[in-house]
């Protein structure tokens, strides 16, 4: 996936996302959808942020991977 490609994603994935918070009463399955929305949109900037760094450092950023999410969610800051 492409820089740009991880971008459109991105912006499709926050626009769902607006459009369920903007609603004033949320179903169970639009909750969840938000916490998927949240979910993918942490794994798609993990995403981002590895192609760019292999970049950086001269390498080929195709070798950027979506990694799971219990990688991503359990990271120290």
């Amino acid at each position: 996936m492409e820089d740009l490609q991880i971008l459109k994603h991105l912006k499709n994935l926050t626009d769902r996302e607006e459009k369920l918070w903007v609603k004033e009463n949320l179903t169970d399955e639009e909750v969840a959808q938000l916490h998927q929305i949240k979910l993918e949109l942490d794994q798609h900037w993990d995403l981002l942020r590895q192609r760019r760094a292999l970049r950086d450092a001269g390498e080929n950023p195709d070798k950027a991977e979506i990694r799971d999410i219990d990688t991503i969610e359990n990271y120290k800051n």
